[in-house]
């Protein structure tokens, strides 16, 4: 299981009384140290303190890992570790009795249920817990934890059942009714994870054991090769799982932070320096070793599967958790610099009408057309051989060469500022150039291993599966290593800006580059060779062993001296990857390896300054942009169960119910907007109508009435007036867009956001026969319809959809921006117009966050726009509908503060002015002048 703590480790400062990240020191003896738990000369152990949601602070009592509370004799035992041992021995006596024709089949079917409920059912339980505190929350309603002596606990036997558990498994300093109810809870999820992760481990084994066997025919040679290789990789599997728990301990392993919070330091060091996610990554490669001691497919494939399955439970559970706890966003220092938005990367960013993807895209499926219809002869093969050599050297050498001189003398900039164009069209035209070469080499490749690859007629000969296997995985490998390098460099970073731009970033390493220093110089062409593998082809290892080349000497030869030139002494030499292996060495082998270097780098410092002898040395100081780049998108959706039909209406009188709506108004363009002058004489001045007209993503405030009995869990909603067909019962859901009348009856905080007041009593009634109560709300942000239209309210009975109330509607309105009294050619008055316009507008789109939305025109935008692609998605429609000008989401954070956007919306104006058919004072349509 990866560890939630664990993965934070690219963050690289978390605010005090959280899980913080820690230097090792590097004096054990230093006389200021306070004692520090990792120093084996200090005797003294320090207490640990948690620190829940509510602020409470306590000691965190000290806990032992799963296997040994489980298996160790030493350690108490209680009935939850019996259950565990009981199952655990039921699978193994089913693999016994079980007939051996059915032993595959069955234990498949229990390992996957189990995987299941790992990565599926405490999947969904995190994230219940991490959006909406639901673990907590249940264990409030049912009472598990309240003192049957207070008399409100309903079930004592569970009481003293889960007391006596708990303190069985922590006699020393843990003390039931003393701790705060978010350790007892997560104490009680422990044992369901242990029961879960057991099993899961156990039936995998199991299954394992069903499917082994030595091939026929087999030479003793591979036998032997294969168990060594094996049993290396399962060793090497333990030690990573016993190194990440010595980092993390029991805290991050059982994903404590979903409770609660310690203050606690961690080093991130050991495994946690070897790869990113090592309990994900690394942390399963004993899988494989399992897979080639059983010599089995199956159970390779359902390792695959497994595998894939946990890195899911990465992406989806802990990703997210991570970001919000241990990053949170924050509001920038300064704007950056307008970027260009229009990206070439990636299929999103793909636009047939940019010269470069049309070339792209042409080139690439006139390719394709010729790899699959033309015969798979050796001449064919050869020439297609030979496209894919000379668009390699072109890549490596020819774009090296460029690069080169760029870096010298700016030979490519020189020769676009020669021609009258800016060093922005240079930057603009090296990044198509290599795009559309760094494409067609990759593509002539793939089209060169189609012509040498034949689909094998028995996929269980030999090695033929393995192969295939093998291949895919090295090209899923190249990749990640690829999308890992995209995140962290950005376009710029990709296309080699610090060629061309001085930015004045600071060198950072980051993501992939934590790990290694040059990720392509090992992995990056691991895809070269996936395919060299599946084809089998002597042309495709030797076209993968020259572009494997290239590249170190790319690297070697390009990259590195620019690298060493601009940034000095900031390069770092060694990644975290080698400063690991260092440390691992034996001491001869490791003063061994230090003589090595030092001849390699005299012998390196000799050749460079024999080679460069006139190049400038230029201090630190000039650095790239890293920028990581998260789009995740944590949605938080309340959704209810609901039948349409309640048997206990009766009593209920819908008169009692009512419902008022109070918003912002929007301005009163949007009442005249209606008289276009398209409507006949007397339909062109609308009468005196008291319709509500709200502001675009202002809070909304309702206000409520009900019987004093009425349900515990009703509920309002908000739903469009033309989407239910029916008064009486909603005939859709809410999709999150709702908010109970009073709080803690669905154990969602996220519904319960917005509540006010609830059940007061309604003193002016008027009703003599029945007492009555109020409540007020406030709908904002996501439980708001971020569109234009006539909008209701409505008030359900008792958690499901039956109508009692519903509002009046209201209509959510943009009002367009009056140019008729803008000057457009007076530039910096127009310019303040739309500024003011504006800002409320963004500031609502923004949700009114103070972290997010700015005060004023130059305060920065949140970080959290960068991070959730909503508020872009909300800023451009409305934009879009004001100003009758349409943008790309991810023109919102490029700019980066409400001027930047005005000034953008002023010049796209200008620019489509002279085509705009609307009436204004500024340019004009262009017209003939008279002779």
């Amino acid at each position: 299981m990866e560890l939630s703590s664990a993965m934070s480790e690219d963050t690289a400062t978390v605010v005090a009384g959280e899980l913080r990240q820690r230097q090792i020191p590097t004096n054990v003896n230093d006389e200021n140290d306070d004692g520090d738990e990792d120093i084996v000369t200090t005797p003294k152990v320090r207490k640990t303190y948690g620190r829940t949601k509510d602020g409470t602070v306590f000691t965190v009592p000290t806990t032992h890992d799963m296997v040994s509370q489980l298996l160790d004799p030493r350690e108490p035992k209680n009935l939850s570790d019996g259950i565990v041992i009981a199952v655990l021995a039921a699978h193994i006596l089913a693999l016994y009795y079980l007939p051996e024709s059915s032993r595959r089949p069955v234990f498949a079917a229990v390992f996957l249920f189990w995987r299941a409920c790992y990565n599926i059912g405490i999947g969904i339980l995190l994230r219940l817990q991490s959006n909406e505190n639901k673990l907590i929350a249940w264990a409030q309603k049912w009472k598990l934890f309240e003192d049957p002596s207070t008399g409100k606990n309903p079930r004592p036997w569970l009481y003293k059942l889960l007391k006596r558990e708990l303190e069985i498994k922590i006699p020393e300093d843990y003390q039931f009714e003393k701790a705060p109810i978010e350790y007892n809870t997560w104490l009680v999820f422990r044992r369901l994870v242990d029961l879960i992760l057991m099993c899961d481990f156990v039936s995998y084994c199991l299954f394992a054991v069903a499917c082994g066997h030595r091939p026929d025919g087999e030479f003793i040679s591979i036998t032997v090769t294969r168990w060594i290789f094996g049993w290396s990789l399962i060793a090497f599997n333990l030690w990573v799982k016993l190194d990440a728990h010595r980092v993390v301990k029991d805290y991050a392993w059982y994903w404590g932070d979903f409770f609660y919070l310690v203050d606690q330091e961690l080093t991130f060091d050991g495994v946690f320096e070897m790869a990113p996610h090592p309990m994900y990554s690394i942390g399963y490669v004993g899988y494989y070793g399992i897979s080639a001691i059983a010599a089995s497919y199956d159970v390779l494939f359902i390792s695959i599967a497994a595998h894939a399955a946990q890195l899911a439970f990465l992406v989806l559970i802990e990703d997210p958790h991570i970001q919000k706890i241990y990053n949170p966003p924050t509001r920038k220092s300064e704007v950056p610099a307008r970027p260009r938005v229009h990206n070439l990367l990636g299929i999103k960013n793909l636009d047939l009408l940019r010269t470069v993807d049309y070339s792209t895209f042409v080139t690439l499926a006139f390719l394709m057309l010729l790899a699959i219809f033309t015969p798979q002869t050796p001449l064919h093969q050869s020439l297609f051989f030979s496209i894919a050599l000379v668009f390699r050297l072109w890549y490596s050498i020819g774009l090296g060469v460029i690069l080169t001189r760029q870096s010298n003398d700016k030979a490519w900039t020189r020769h676009f500022l020669k021609v009258g164009e800016t060093p922005e069209e240079g930057w603009r035209q090296w990044k198509g150039y290599y795009h559309y070469t760094q494409t067609l080499c990759y593509a002539t490749f793939i089209a060169a291993c189609w012509k040498m690859y034949s689909v094998p007629v028995d996929w269980n000969y030999g090695f033929v599966m393995l192969r295939h296997v093998v291949g895919a995985s090295l090209i899923a490998l190249q990749i990640w290593t690829a999308v890992s390098i995209y995140e962290s460099l950005g376009e710029f970073g990709w296309f080699f800006g610090d060629f061309f731009f001085d930015q004045g970033a600071k060198l950072t390493y980051t993501s992939i580059y934590r790990f290694l220093n040059n990720p392509e110089r090992v992995i990056g062409t691991a895809g070269l060779w996936g395919g060299a593998i599946i084809t089998w082809s002597r042309s495709i290892f030797a076209l993968a062993l020259v572009s494997h080349l290239l590249t170190i000497g790319f690297l070697q030869f390009v990259e590195k001296p620019h690298m060493q030139k601009i940034y000095g002494r900031n390069l770092r030499r060694e990644a975290g990857l080698t400063k690991f292996i260092k440390r691992s060495l034996p001491p001869p082998v490791a003063e061994w390896q230090l003589s090595v270097n030092k001849v390699m780098d005299d012998t390196s410092h000799f050749v460079e300054d024999f080679l460069d002898t006139a190049r400038l040395k230029l201090p630190a100081g000039v650095s790239t942009i890293v920028r990581d780049t998260t789009a995740l998108f944590n949605k938080y959706p309340a959704r209810l169960t609901l039948t349409k039909l309640s048997p206990d209406l009766a009593g209920f009188d819908p008169k009692y119910y009512s419902i008022t709506v109070e918003g912002e108004a929007t301005a009163l363009s949007a009442l005249s907007e209606r008289a276009s002058g398209k409507e006949g004489t007397a339909g062109r001045f609308p009468n005196e109508l008291k319709t509500m007209i709200f502001e675009y993503g202002a809070p909304i405030k309702v206000k409520w009435r009900a019987p004093a009995n009425h349900g515990k869990k009703d509920w309002i909603g908000l739903y469009m007036v033309a989407d239910n067909r029916s008064r009486d019962i909603t005939d859709l859901s809410s999709l999150g867009r709702w908010i109970p009348t009073i709080p803690d009856q669905y154990e969602s905080t996220t519904a319960d956001k917005g509540i006010l007041t609830w059940d007061q009593p309604v003193t002016d009634s008027d009703s003599s026969d029945a007492s009555l109560v109020s409540g007020e709300m406030v709908f904002s942000g996501d439980k708001l319809w971020w569109t234009q239209g006539v909008f209701e309210f409505r008030y359900h009975h008792h958690g499901n959809h039956n109508v009692m109330s519903i509002s009046q509607p209201f209509e959510i309105h943009i009002g367009r921006f009056d140019y008729t009294d803008i000057d457009m050619d007076n530039e910096a008055g127009f310019r303040q117009s739309v500024e003011s316009s504006l800002l409320p507008v963004v500031q609502n789109c923004f949700d009114r966050d103070e972290d997010i939305a700015p005060s004023t025109p130059t305060e920065p935008f949140g970080s959290h726009v960068e991070r959730d692609g909503k508020y872009a998605k909300r800023l451009v429609y409305a934009v879009h509908q004001m100003f009758g000008i349409e943008f790309a989401p991810a023109v919102v954070p490029a700019d980066g503060n409400v001027r930047n956007l005005a000034w953008r919306i002023c010049n796209a104006k200008q620019v489509l002015a002279p085509y705009s058919m609307s009436c204004s004072k500024g340019t004009t349509t262009p017209a003939e002048k008279s002779p």
